[in-house]
C-alpha cells in the first residue's frame, strides 16, 4: 500500500504531465503500484481537479482485461474492468452530427466508439439490471479519445487506472430519449445492434454491442456493483453520464484525419469528425 505521500506526488507528477503535454514513466515501473494504489492516486487526482474548480458530472467505464469480455462466468468480472471520474472540461456535448476537434497536446491519441447513458435517478444498491434500465432518462453515441502519458507501451493496468483511465476527451451526440418499453428492452437491442467505424471513406473497425460484456447496459450495471464495493468514490447518481465501453479496438488516429461512425439496429444517429 502506498504511503499518502507517495499518493500525493503520483497525483501531481500526473497533472503536471497532462497540463504540459509530457511523457512520463509507468508508476509500476518505479513503485510497486496494486488497484488499490492506483486507485487511491485516481482519488486524490479527482480531489485535487474539484479543489481547483473543475466539476465530475459521471464515469468513463473501461474494459481492461481483454478488449471484447464474452464469458459471464468468469471468477471475478470486476477484475476485466476500470473507471474514472469524467469532468466536464474534457467532455463535449455536440450540436451537430459534424464537428472538429482538436489533438493537440494529445500523446498517441486514439479513437473508441460507444454509447453513453444519463441517469435520471439514483439506482439502489442492489438494483437489477431491470431496475438500473429503469434509472435511465437517454441514451446517446459517444467518441472516446484515448491518450497515453506514458513514455513506455507496456505499462500495467493499475498505470493506466491512476493515469485518468487514459481518457483525454469524451464526444456527445445527440440524447436519445428512453421510453419505458425501450429501457426494459435496452439490453437486447443494444446487444443486437451494431457500429461501424471509418476513416476518410474507408471502413477500419465494425463492432456490435454484445462485445461491450453482453450489453453496453450489462456493463454499466457491473460498474454499478463494482463502485458499491469500494468506498473511495461515490455511488453512481442522478444526473451523471456514464461512457459505458468501445465497441471496436481503439484506432490512431491523427490530426488532418475525418473519422466517421454509422449505427445498424439502434436509432442512434452516427458522428463525422475531422482532427486538427
Amino acid at each position: 500500500m502506498l504511503m499518502s505521500s507517495l499518493v500525493d506526488r503520483f497525483a501531481h507528477q500526473l497533472l503536471e504531465a497532462r497540463a504540459h503535454s509530457r511523457s512520463l514513466a509507468p508508476i509500476s515501473s518505479v513503485s510497486t503500484l496494486s488497484i488499490a494504489d492506483a486507485y487511491d492516486i485516481a482519488k486524490r487526482l479527482d480531489a485535487i481537479r474539484i479543489a481547483e474548480g473543475e466539476r465530475p458530472i459521471g464515469r468513463k467505464l473501461g474494459i481492461s482485461k481483454r478488449q471484447f469480455w464474452r464469458n459471464e462466468n468468469t471468477q471475478d468480472v470486476h477484475q476485466g474492468l476500470i473507471f474514472t471520474t469524467l469532468f466536464s472540461s474534457t467532455v463535449r456535448f455536440l450540436d451537430d452530427s459534424f464537428t472538429i476537434q482538436s489533438l493537440a497536446g494529445a500523446r498517441e491519441p486514439k479513437i473508441e466508439p460507444l454509447v453513453v447513458f444519463k441517469l435520471a435517478k439514483t439506482p439502489s444498491t442492489n438494483a437489477t439490471l431491470y431496475e438500473l434500465s429503469d434509472c435511465l432518462e437517454w441514451m446517446a453515441h459517444g467518441l472516446e479519445i484515448v491518450v497515453n502519458p506514458f513514455n513506455d507501451s507496456t505499462f500495467e493496468i493499475s498505470d493506466a487506472i491512476a493515469a485518468f483511465g487514459m481518457h483525454g476527451a469524451l464526444l456527445i451526440g445527440e440524447p436519445h430519449i428512453l421510453s419505458n418499453s425501450t429501457r426494459h428492452q435496452l439490453g437486447d437491442v443494444l446487444a443486437d445492434a451494431s457500429i461501424s467505424l471509418s476513416c476518410e471513406e474507408r471502413l477500419l473497425g465494425a463492432g456490435y454491442g454484445s462485445n461491450v460484456m453482453l450489453n453496453p447496459l450489462n456493463a454499466l450495471w457491473h460498474l454499478h456493483q463494482l463502485i458499491n464495493s469500494q468506498t473511495r468514490f461515490p455511488p453512481l447518481h442522478t444526473g451523471e453520464i456514464i461512457s459505458s465501453g468501445s465497441w471496436t479496438m481503439a484506432y490512431p488516429i491523427r490530426a488532418g484525419q475525418t473519422w466517421t461512425t454509422a449505427f445498424s439496429g439502434i436509432s442512434l444517429a452516427g458522428l463525422s469528425l475531422s482532427f486538427v
